[in-house]
């Protein structure tokens, strides 16, 4: 019994410079513009018998936009990153620069007081692992970036601080086959395969 669970990157809602810890805005006019343009890519998607999201404004609007109606998962929700939320990368060393290259270096730390890269990376690895299992199942899950890295980390058994050597570009999509903490990364010709 395998599963294949499709992850698509939601689009954006701002600009790289200017993405926030744990981001609630909306998707902007840029990323709707994405969304259009790739839709005949990755609407064939939508003939996944599980579809999912991520509880953000982005990850839900992208999925509505590519017709997958998904279900909210709060198990793909954004890494929690306590007092840092809402603030850029550059925002959160300007005030902590310690605490910020603590939490970029050990992935067990948590200097803003939120969740831990390991165990968010669990997190992400447990939803995973708990999909049902029918023979060839197709999912597909529309979630933030740093969900999409996190389950290419725990999906391949990767050293955690791997986790920021992976660049997830938004509606990229990633491809896992296989069940239960055996999974296999499938590289496919096109974005629209399921």
């Amino acid at each position: 019994m395998h599963l294949r669970v499709t992850f698509v990157a939601a689009a954006r809602s701002s600009s790289l410079l200017a993405e926030r810890f744990e981001d609630d805005r909306p998707l902007d006019q840029a990323g709707w513009h994405e969304v259009q343009r790739v839709a005949h890519e990755l609407v064939p998607l939508s003939a996944a018998e599980l579809r999912y999201c991520s509880p953000t404004p982005r990850s839900r609007a992208t999925g509505d936009g590519l017709g997958y109606a998904p279900l909210v998962q709060l198990a793909l929700r954004d890494c929690d990153m306590g007092r840092w939320r809402g603030f850029t990368l550059g925002e959160a060393m300007a005030r902590e620069p310690e605490a910020v290259d603590a939490w970029l270096s050990d992935p067990r730390s948590a200097p803003h007081g939120g969740e831990s890269l390991m165990s968010f990376i669990s997190r992400v690895g447990a939803w995973l692992d708990t999909r049902p299992a029918d023979d060839g199942s197709r999912i597909v899950a529309v979630a933030e970036p740093s969900v999409v890295r996190a389950a290419l980390v725990y999906a391949l058994k990767a050293q955690p601080t791997s986790y920021w050597n992976i660049d997830v570009r938004p509606l990229s999509t990633a491809t896992l086959t296989g069940h239960n903490g055996r999974w296999n990364l499938r590289l496919e010709a096109g974005s629209g395969h399921v």
